[in-house]
């Protein structure tokens, strides 16, 4: 009898839990599948009782994995991080497992790179990770910091007087144009590449979490990655409530969040100041991708996102394609663009029942809307330019736009594509200041405008 009562009060404390989260699911334009939460056994460890100590010089990296792995033994629980500064190498989560930072928690990726390479591995490995894994959350009020100053290269036409005298102030290299700096030969950190360029892109994310189900990331600030901050890929159920992002305006290739081939994802309150893209979603490269399943039933709601290239994107990759997304009750203040669909030949795929609705944007640098086919990826290390032939076309279509207040953006809407790639998208209801053009829409793209006012200076 008494097993029996435990097992009715599980099921409701889990149900209870789900709900919390059913109510963002309602209302919406077409139905989404709704996410389920992780399932963490109520157990608690503290890395500090396995030897960790938060003085900031002190490598903590075996005692978080040795509770890490200690809870998952037992079959999961809570990792508490208390108020201290933690210096750690990669690590990675369990199934069942919990990693909590408490309020003045601060987990921070060492800065000696030689730490994320593996023997006999030519790539480094990412500071946090889960693979194969189910049920896992990191949550709390501390802050993760990827030091990722000591990895990025820097543009010096991004930076300021001041800003660059710093960097140089790192030792680094300087390129024979004058117009980079890598940390490369750096005074007190070793090299793990032969060359500044191949050490460049071995830069690491700071989060990944690959083929994982039932994922949470809440509450929590990511700052400073020496990539992208946190990259879901072929996850199923994915929660991110609640988090900030944050890196400096220039940081190369600095991506808040970016869903990879994931399906059933919520993406509620989270506040974002980035180098690069906002809240981005990757579908994968050409062939690759039939070996993934496409972005399906996902939830994008009621996010800030301050600087970034864009507020909302899908792309540049997208060929497994990305169906039945919702973005709605956001807010973009600074991007350099609003809802950015961007892709190219070789790496284009298929939308279907895409809607984005009531987005509040102020001073958009370029475009509130902007669907563009022949997108080229400007990394330091080069760029790589659009395809050609017919294999992997982008074909953005089935877009349903309306409810846009931007107050301040140089293009209002800009279309750009061959015939078939930007087709069935419509836009309504809608007002946009703009300084430059109102519309710069190809006569081969199907973009339909209804009640959308366009305002500018007299």
């Amino acid at each position: 009898m008494r097993k029996a009562l435990l097992i009715i009060l599980t099921i409701i404390s889990i149900t209870i839990q789900a709900a919390d989260y059913a109510h963002y699911y309602n209302g919406l334009p077409i139905p989404l599948k709704l996410v389920a939460e992780p399932n963490i056994p109520n157990r608690r460890v503290n890395i500090t009782d396995f030897g960790a100590k938060g003085d900031g010089q002190t490598l903590c990296t075996e005692a978080i994995q040795k509770a890490i792995d200690s809870l998952a033994k037992q079959g999961g629980g809570h990792v508490d991080i208390s108020a201290g500064i933690w210096l750690t190498a990669p690590f990675q989560l369990k199934s069942g497992i919990d990693l909590h930072l408490e309020q003045n928690a601060i987990i921070q990726i060492t800065e000696d790179r030689s730490l994320h390479i593996k023997a006999g591995a030519k790539k480094a490995t990412f500071a946090i990770t889960a693979t194969d894994a189910h049920d896992i959350s990191i949550t709390g009020k501390g802050i993760i910091d990827g030091n990722g100053e000591f990895w990025r290269a820097v543009k010096r036409g991004k930076q300021s007087d001041v800003e660059w005298k710093e960097y140089l102030a790192l030792g680094g290299t300087v390129n024979e144009k004058g117009d980079l700096w890598y940390p490369f030969h750096l005074k007190h950190q070793n090299n793990i590449a032969p060359t500044m360029e191949q050490q460049e892109k071995m830069r690491v994310n700071m989060i990944r979490f690959t083929n994982c189900q039932r994922v949470m990331i809440q509450g929590v600030t990511l700052q400073n990655s020496p990539k992208f901050h946190l990259t879901p890929n072929d996850c199923q159920d994915v929660i991110i409530d609640g988090v900030t992002v944050r890196c400096p305006w220039n940081a190369q290739n600095g991506d808040a969040i970016d869903i990879g081939t994931c399906q059933r994802v919520l993406i509620v309150n989270n506040v974002i100041d980035c180098g690069d893209d906002g809240i981005c979603m990757k579908g994968a490269t050409g062939d690759e991708s039939l070996n993934h399943k496409p972005c399906e039933d996902i939830l994008i709601k009621n996010n800030t996102v301050f600087h970034g290239h864009g507020g909302f994107v899908i792309g540049s990759e997208f060929s497994a394609g990305m169906y039945r997304i919702i973005v709605c009750d956001n807010t973009f203040s600074g991007t350099d663009t609003g809802l950015r669909f961007k892709s190219a030949i070789g790496r284009g795929g298929k939308t279907g029942d895409i809607y984005c609705y009531n987005i509040n944007m102020t001073d958009i640098k370029g475009e509130a809307i902007i669907f563009e086919t022949t997108y080229a990826d400007k990394a330091v290390s080069g760029t790589t330019g659009p395809g050609s032939g017919t294999k992997w076309v982008p074909e953005f279509k089935d877009i349903h736009i309306s409810n846009i207040i931007c107050n301040g953006a140089k293009t209002g809407v800009k279309a750009k594509g061959a015939q078939g790639m930007v087709h069935n998208i419509d836009i309504n209801n809608s007002i946009i200041f703009y300084t430059g053009q109102a519309t710069d829409i190809d006569t081969t793209c199907d973009v339909k405008l209804t009640d959308v006012k366009f305002i500018t200076y007299k």
